[in-house]
Order: structure tokens, then sequence, then C-alpha cells
């Protein structure tokens, strides 16, 4: 569970799930950043072994390790949102501290337009 988890986490940048589970996840995500800060062949394959997606660990290791290199751990942050409506647990935000997050486009409303003044 919390390797998907953690998947979910490379692959979106952005997850929410319940605080439990965030504070779990979050010490397996840490632990793969470090491996993927060395980058050796050897610590690919703990990832993968540790993961089970090979996809996953690629864009570990290419795109969110090199982002992280100068940091010495912190690297996901818990951003607590308030209590699920159906049982009232605790739900959280899991991301990552440096990454940017793209967020979805808002529409965007156009500007109403003048109405011509009514001649009176």
């Amino acid at each position: 569970m919390l390797a998907n988890l953690v998947c979910s986490l490379i692959l979106h940048k952005r997850v929410t799930t319940t605080l439990a589970k965030a504070k779990a996840a979050r010490s397996v995500a840490e632990k793969m950043v470090t491996l993927g800060k060395s980058g050796s062949v050897h610590d690919r394959r703990l990832a993968v072994a540790r993961l089970h997606q090979e996809d996953v660990v690629r864009i570990l290791f290419n795109e969110i390790a090199p982002t992280q290199k100068e940091r010495r751990g912190g690297y996901t942050r818990i951003v607590q949102l308030g209590q699920r409506q159906g049982d009232a647990g605790q739900k959280a935000i899991l991301e990552w501290v440096d990454m940017p997050v793209a967020l979805a486009p808002a529409e965007v409303k156009p500007a109403e337009e003048a109405k011509p003044a009514a001649a009176t």
C-alpha cells in the first residue's frame, strides 16, 4: 500500500490521503529520494525492489532526485486539510517541498462587457 502511494506521489507530485497514511508514506518517499541522489545501479535496483514500477523509479532518479541534491533531508511536506465528512478521518496533502506542482487550469471568466448607457 505504501509503495503504491509513493508511486502516486512521484507521478503526480502531490497526493491527498489520510494523515496516518501520509506520515507512513513520508518515510518511504524520503528513503527513495536518498537512494535517487546517489544514482548508482545498485540503488536503482533497491528502489525497483521497493516500489515495483520501473518507470516510476526512472522519474524518481531523473527528475525528482536531481532537484533535491542540495537538501540534506525533509524532501516532503504534509499539509493537514481537516476531517473527512464520512468518518471524520483526518485528511492531508503529501507533496514534494521544492517541486513545482502543475495545477489544473482554472476557468478564466471573460470580463463583462460594458453595457451602453440607455439614453434617457
